[in-house]
């Protein structure tokens, strides 16, 4: 995906190769405290992009220096001590079962992230046709949707300067259309480049449930998703290259990304379905404290 801001191949290639001096996305977690972050919490019935703040933000994490990790509860549940391994997650399926990969995730020169000093794509584009419809890859709730949904995505720093930018400047409408769910098992599946939604924020989604038409809002070559696959709680990064954040003002760094091959089934064979989640994934309509 080709984007300002958003920014373990399959098979041989893993991860933990390609993430500087960070332990392994496949399950190792580091030490508490090992590497800062911050993730977003919406503020109740307010704006957090149009207010320019991060919750739990943290300065000096581009130099480097210890913080304290910021992860708020979503939804009622309290936080996790550490990113569960993707080995563990279940109940997912494809949210274009008949798409073709047209760009797949790690080092790739047309990504905007940097891992180990090489370009990377964080994530999986599948493409199909246009106005396709996209499904829910998991079950879980809708944390945010529209362009302004960067506090949701794992930036790791304030995004006030990205945000003063693009009130001066009238930007927003450059930016692709996003659905950011939070699946329930520790994780967050990002979806971009609608062409238009139909879930609304706190939405209760099922896997395979219609939430958007495929679409090439922001920075897009053509009609496509782009799936990216995050845990709050993991504390590997990923860079993002210098001159998109000079040209931005987005932070340096977000919360790494997972393949997300690592957790989606087998490709369904044409004219078949894709396979039915795990209904032990599904979460409850009442969150839980």
């Amino acid at each position: 995906m080709r984007r300002h801001s958003v920014p373990i191949a399959l098979g041989v290639l893993l991860a933990a190769a390609a993430i500087a001096a960070g332990p392994s996305l496949l399950g190792a977690s580091s030490p508490a405290g090992a590497v800062a972050q911050a993730t977003a919490t919406p503020r109740a019935g307010g704006d957090p992009s149009a207010s320019g703040g991060i919750a739990g933000s943290a300065p000096g994490v581009a130099g480097g220096g210890a913080q304290t990790a910021a992860v708020l509860p979503v939804h009622g549940r309290p936080p996790l001590p550490t990113a569960p391994s993707p080995s563990t997650l279940t109940g997912y399926v494809w949210p274009l079962p008949r798409g073709r990969i047209t760009n797949g995730f790690g080092p790739n020169y047309y990504g905007d992230n940097f891992v180990d000093g090489v370009r990377f794509h964080d994530g999986l584009d599948i493409a199909t046709f246009c106005g396709d419809r996209i499904g829910a890859a998991h079950a879980g709730v809708v944390l945010a949707v529209g362009r302004k949904v960067d506090p949701w995505m794992g930036w790791i720093g304030s995004l006030a300067p990205s945000v003063t930018r693009r009130d001066k400047y009238n930007l927003w409408g450059e930016l692709p259309i996003v659905i950011v769910i939070d699946d329930g098992n520790g994780y967050r599946s990002i979806y971009a480049h609608f062409s238009q939604t139909v879930v609304k924020v706190g939405q209760v989604v099922r896997a395979g449930q219609f939430i958007g038409y495929e679409g090439r809002t922001g920075y897009a070559t053509g009609c496509h998703l782009h799936y990216g696959l995050f845990s709050p709680y993991a504390t590997d990064r990923f860079g993002l290259r210098p001159d998109v954040v000079k040209r931005t003002k987005l932070p340096a760094f977000e919360i790494a990304r997972i393949n997300p091959l690592l957790v989606l089934p087998p490709r369904p064979a044409p004219g078949t379905k894709s396979p039915s989640p795990n209904p032990s994934s599904a979460p409850s309509p009442s969150p839980s404290t």
